[in-house]
Formats: C-alpha cells, sequence, structure tokens
C-alpha cells in the first residue's frame, strides 16, 4: 500500500524529470564509492569472481548514469495537428506502481535495469530480489535513500517468489510486472497479471547460437567462446553453449577449444587466481548434472568434464567442470533447452543457408553470434538471425544505450536504452482547441 499511497499523493511523480535524474547520478555516484563492498557481497552471494562482481557494479553505476541523463531531458512532445487552431501534445507520465523481480545471477545489476528507468519515469516501486541472493539490493536500497530516494518510493521485500513474488504478480495496486527470470515462471506472472490488465516484462532466458564460418580467426573465436560461455560458470541468459561449427574447422576449433577449457582455474570466487566460480545451489547442480546425463543417452558424445571437479579443496562447494560434447544435432534436448551451467555443445554444419536455419530453429530468441570476416555475409546473417541481440565478431557485449530483450519465447518487452524507459511510461494525447466552432449537426 505504501508505494501506492506515495504515488498517488504526486510525492515522487511531481517532482521535475530534472529533479529525478539528480538522485540517480547521485546513486551512481555512490555505487561507485562503495563499489568494492558491494562487489565482495555480490560474490559472497552468487559465488562468481569479484572480478566480474566488480564489472557489475561498474556497470550499475554507468546504467544510472544513463537513465538519468536519458530521464532528465525528457519532456512533452508537440505533434502537427491537421486541424487550424489547435494544438496536440504526447505526454509522457509514469505507470504507477511497478513490481520489480530480479533473478540470483546478476542481482544488483538486473535490479538497476529495472530500478533506474522506472525511478527516473516517475514510477513507485517494490523490488523483490531473489532469496538466494539479497545482500547486494539491501544495501543498495539504503545507498538509494542516502541518494535521496524519498521513503515508500523503492520497497524492498524478501522472501520465495511462489509467495511473495506471486502476490506481487496478483495484487491489484501493482500496474505493471518487470520480471527476470524462468519461461514456466514468466507464464506463471501472464496469468497472474490478467487480474487487472497490468503490463507485463518478462526477460525470460535463451539458448543462443554462437556461429562460427570457417574464415574466422581460430584463436580469437575460440577465445570468444570461451567467454561466450563460461563467465559465472555458464550462468548466463544469453551465454552462448550452443557453438556451431563450420565443418573444415570443425576438428581444429574443437582441439584449441579444449586446450584452453583444460587451463580454466576453478576455486571461489573470492581468491584472485579463480576464473570460474561455483554454481548457485547443490540442487541447481544436480539439474545440470541431469541434463549432462540426458545428452549422453542422446547420443551426444562426453569429451570433458560431465562431473564435479575431484580436488578435496571444492569438495564442499557447489562446483562442476566445464563440460564439452560433440556430435551433436538440433534434435537433442541439450542443444534446444537451458543448461544455465558451463556445457558447450558442439553442431556442424556446411553452408550459411544450414548455419540460419539451424539457428532460428529454436524456441527462444534471445542473442546469438557469428564469426566471419565476409561482409556480404555480414549483412546477410545479421539480418537473417531471428533474435533481439546479434553479435558480429564478438559475443557477450551489452551496454545502457542498447535495448535487451528477446524474440519467442525469450520474452515480451525491453530493457536498456530508451526502450526500457518507455516500459515504464503512459502516454496520453492532449489535443487543444484554441477557437471552438459549432458543428451544428445534431437536431439542428
Amino acid at each position: 500500500t505504501a508505494p501506492r499511497a506515495i504515488f498517488s499523493r504526486d510525492h515522487w511523480r511531481a517532482r521535475s524529470a530534472a529533479d529525478r535524474a539528480s538522485v540517480l547520478t547521485r546513486l551512481a555516484a555512490l555505487v561507485r564509492e562503495h563499489a568494492d563492498e558491494l562487489a565482495r557481497l555480490e560474490t559472497l552471494d552468487t559465488g562468481k569472481t569479484l572480478t566480474e562482481s566488480g564489472w557489475d557494479m561498474s556497470d550499475v553505476a554507468d546504467v544510472l548514469d544513463y537513465y538519468a541523463e536519458l530521464g532528465g531531458r525528457e519532456g512533452d512532445e508537440s505533434l502537427v495537428s491537421p486541424n487550424p487552431n489547435s494544438s496536440s501534445t504526447l505526454v509522457r507520465e509514469p505507470i504507477g506502481v511497478c513490481a520489480l523481480i530480479c533473478p540470483w545471477n546478476y542481482p544488483l545489476l538486473q535490479a538497476s535495469w529495472k530500478v533506474a528507468p522506472a525511478l527516473v519515469a516517475g514510477c513507485t516501486g517494490v523490488l523483490k530480489p531473489s532469496e538466494l541472493t539479497p545482500l547486494t539490493t539491501l544495501r543498495f536500497a539504503e545507498l538509494a535513500q542516502e541518494a535521496g530516494v524519498p521513503d515508500g518510493v523503492l520497497n524492498i521485500v524478501l522472501g520465495p517468489g511462489p509467495t511473495v513474488g506471486a502476490e506481487l504478480a496478483e495484487h491489484p495496486d501493482v500496474d505493471l510486472v518487470s520480471f527476470t527470470g524462468g519461461v514456466s515462471t514468466g507464464q506463471t506472472i501472464m496469468r497472474a497479471a490478467s487480474c487487472n490488465l497490468k503490463r507485463v516484462a518478462l526477460e525470460l532466458g535463451g539458448k543462443n547460437p554462437h556461429i562460427i564460418f570457417d574464415d574466422a580467426d581460430l584463436d580469437l573465436a575460440v577465445d570468444h567462446a570461451l567467454n561466450g560461455v563460461f563467465f559465472h560458470a555458464g550462468q548466463v541468459c544469453s551465454a552462448g553453449t550452443r557453438l556451431m561449427l563450420q565443418a573444415g574447422i570443425c576438428d581444429a576449433f574443437t582441439e584449441r577449444l579444449m586446450a584452453r577449457m583444460e587451463r580454466i582455474q576453478i576455486g571461489s570466487g573470492l581468491e584472485e587466481a579463480t576464473q570460474m566460480g561455483p554454481l548457485i545451489s547443490a540442487e541447481h547442480r544436480d539439474g545440470v548434472a541431469a541434463r549432462v546425463a540426458a545428452a549422453q543417452e542422446e547420443g551426444a558424445r562426453l569429451m570433458m568434464g560431465g562431473r564435479p571437479p575431484e580436488d578435496e579443496a571444492l569438495a564442499r562447494g557447489f562446483y562442476y567442470l566445464p563440460t564439452l560434447f560433440t556430435e551433436c544435432t538440433a534434435e537433442m534436448a541439450v542443444v534446444r533447452d537451458e543448461v544455465f551451467g558451463p556445457v558447450i555443445t558442439i553442431e556442424r554444419f556446411s553452408t550459411e543457408e544450414e548455419a540460419l536455419r539451424l539457428a532460428n530453429d529454436t524456441d527462444y530468441g534471445l542473442s546469438a553470434g557469428f564469426r566471419t570476416a565476409d561482409p556480404d555475409r555480414i549483412d546477410r546473417m545479421s539480418r537473417g538471425l531471428r533474435f533481439g541481440t546479434v553479435w558480429v565478431n564478438d559475443y557477450n557485449v551489452y551496454f545502457a544505450q542498447a535495448p535487451w530483450g528477446g524474440f519467442k519465447r525469450s520474452g515480451i518487452g525491453r530493457e536498456l536504452g530508451a526502450a526500457g524507459l518507455e516500459e515504464y511510461q503512459e502516454i496520453k494525447h492532449v489535443y487543444q482547441s484554441h477557437a471552438p466552432e459549432s458543428l451544428g449537426w445534431f437536431g439542428s
């Protein structure tokens, strides 16, 4: 009730866009000031390396600054009216009370993607972190208050999704639900949101192809393939775990990939030498192991990994070895379904047309990447791939200015960019006649 009361009283939305933006700018500065503290909390929660957590905190501050700049210069837009002696104005207003439900893999970064546009738009919000990773969100809320976010504008609730998250999705006082997570939960939220036809914005993951053509620089392609999968132990919605290799380079590429995978340093995210940390929980590790076992039953050939490490020093953690499957086909569940772990599948293809057909043969559409030196092929593939983000000769690159979201089962709506702000706005058309005249039509 507090966010609804605050929103209804115009306490936050009545302030100028520039004023709200200044609060975000102060919050960005505080995130940078406390970046080391926040990064350590993020690593303690998620298990990812401190280096990765540090990158995340830098990105959080950048997102806040971006929306401060974008939202701070927003104003009414004049339209050209077709009628004489009249004016037409497009007004953007905050949508209202927003439920912001975040995942466990990028707790504070994903929160910033939702909080920053919601606040600068003039909305009030209820932010729910995953019950597995609440620490940085709680500290962020303290910093937000220090930056000048008024009481009741940004609220934190803790608890599991099936109870707390469901209440947010169903509550009639909530005008929008922004959720990042799994497809089945997203479907549940859509059904719950129908109670008052609230708006939904859903980012639901993906199964992302990374296509390597035979004219690519192999060593660079191998390096980027590793970056595409093993950050945060593969627990990334955009991870390029579906590696597609042109037949002529498949064997050589696989050999180089395996040589690099063998040298990946596994350990605690708090240790400087660690390159890949643990999975989020024992339950999740068991789920990854079950998918690996099913892949072998389907006929995929296990080349590396496929089990927890044998090192006694890692026995108490939820670690899983970098895993590689070859001889995979597009019909296999391990190729079609999101594993969300450090598992790569390799498929061979012969022609560009085959690569495009196979890549698009998926229920998802979040992201895809490909590598080639052919400028004509770059144009054809960029246009032909049915994904929300397409990377050319790179992988897993994102920034605040570019919209993020997917096609098909990867979700609805966009985060980041101008489109990310529009999710939190209603558009109103105001038409004014400056010299009203009688039409004299009815009853005359």
